[in-house]
């Protein structure tokens, strides 16, 4: 989800004092207008408060509506947000497992592909003896004692030779026998490792595809919030108190938030603008390489892939990808064209996007900045676009971008990932 529950509760305070207040001032207001999707039917209208105030009883009923209304709104947005970090933590947890027996499956794998070649090693060398043993038998050396009697104590050391030839070829036959079993023991476990695998990939997406819905079933309940509970306040002040001009009041106070809000917007793509003309370690975006694929953010890495001590839960963990640190709200591209298949709370991955790049291939970005998220699931989205800025959300001791390059859903190393398509981080 693009707004924390922080956020949204630092938020509202402001909403509430303002309207309590009649303060309707671009500083204190924090919503905009109503949108279209505030059926009328749902909240009650300007016209509808004034007409209550003419009976004592309609008055009281009207209160009573509104603050129902609004202990709605806060009660909803606070649980579907909860409900959205704990879908998201699982999510985490989920994709986290599969990487890590992913990497455990690839070092068996790979030792597994060590064993075999050792056995194929002692069993050329078992067979090379078995060559030699052929080359010189016990026939030969007979037919040489029976020929030169004579030189029967050369004869006798040849003899004594081709036992321990013998007794050598034994020992390299029996090693060449283990080393198989060791090479098809080690095969067996990459292969049932590679079967669990499935189950976890499956649960993984799962679990991402379950936040997604979390996540939007979040934001909506935010966005009615934000919408609505700032005019109910202010219809409740108009109702309970004998100040005039609340609603024209809150009207201006709506263009000046609107206002007040859009030059934010400025100026945070200014100080994005700026954090990526000066960061170092190399700048992200801009046009795509001949491969399809640009660096997603800029700045210097900051922290590799591989298990280490994570600097926010201080226990050993799996970093699935690679750290970016170019500064706060600077922008995050799309490393290649794909579609977004996750924007929302990824649990400790923070604000996170995720992209499927085509080819079972598909490429994360997380901890962006509460609001910073610049997509929505389904979009299509192209290399070098902007889908994000860089923050600290999540399990984040500081601004910047955690990247991700996934196949088949399991996270791989970036940085020899991006190299070989032409691409350093």
């Amino acid at each position: 989800m693009s707004t924390s529950a922080q956020t949204s509760l630092r938020s509202r305070s402001r909403l509430v004092a303002a309207a309590a207040a009649v303060v309707l001032t671009a500083g204190t207001l924090a919503a905009l207008a109503p949108t279209a999707s505030a059926s009328a039917a749902s909240y009650p209208s300007w016209s509808e408060v004034q007409q209550a105030k003419k009976s004592t009883s309609a008055q009281q009923a009207k209160v009573s509506e509104i603050k129902s209304l609004i202990s709605s709104l806060q009660s909803e947005a606070a649980a579907k947000q909860k409900a959205a970090q704990a879908a998201g933590e699982a999510y985490q947890a989920a994709q986290t497992k599969y990487d890590a027996a992913a990497l455990a499956q690839h070092k068996l794998q790979a030792q597994a592909d060590d064993a075999a070649k050792t056995a194929t090693q002692s069993e050329e060398q078992a067979g090379q003896l078995a060559a030699q043993l052929g080359r010189a038998s016990a026939n030969d050396v007979t037919t040489d004692i029976l020929t030169h009697p004579s030189n029967s104590g050369d004869l006798l050391y040849e003899l004594g030779a081709m036992s321990k030839l013998s007794e050598q070829a034994d020992g390299i036959y029996s090693q060449a026998t283990q080393d198989r079993g060791t090479a098809q023991a080690q095969a067996d476990k990459a292969d049932s490792a590679k079967d669990a695998l499935g189950d976890l990939a499956d649960a993984a997406q799962s679990t991402m595809q379950e936040a997604q819905g979390a996540a939007d079933a979040a934001q909506t309940a935010v966005d009615a919030q934000n919408d609505n509970e700032t005019r109910l306040e202010a219809q409740l002040t108009a109702l309970t108190t004998k100040q005039h001009g609340v609603e024209s009041a809150y009207k201006r106070g709506v263009a000046a938030e609107k206002a007040r809000q859009e030059r934010i917007a400025a100026a945070a793509a200014r100080a994005a603008a700026k954090a990526a003309a000066t960061s170092q370690g190399g700048t992200g975006g801009g046009t795509a390489n001949s491969a399809g694929w640009v660096r997603p953010s800029g700045g210097f890495q900051t922290s590799g892939y591989g298990y280490r001590v994570d600097p926010y839960t201080h226990y050993t963990a799996l970093h699935a990808g690679v750290d970016l640190a170019p500064a706060c709200y600077a922008p995050i591209y799309a490393a290649h064209d794909g579609t977004v298949t996750f924007a929302g709370n990824g649990g400790g991955y923070g604000n996170e996007v995720v992209l499927d790049n085509g080819g079972g291939i598909s490429t994360a970005y997380g901890h962006v900045v509460d609001g910073g998220i610049l997509v929505t699931s389904g979009q299509h989205v192209t290399a070098g676009q902007q889908i994000a800025k860089i923050g600290s959300t999540g399990w984040s001791t500081g601004c910047h971008l955690h990247f991700e390059t996934r196949i088949n859903g399991a996270a791989v190393d970036p940085v020899p990932f991006m190299a070989a398509r032409g691409i350093s981080v």
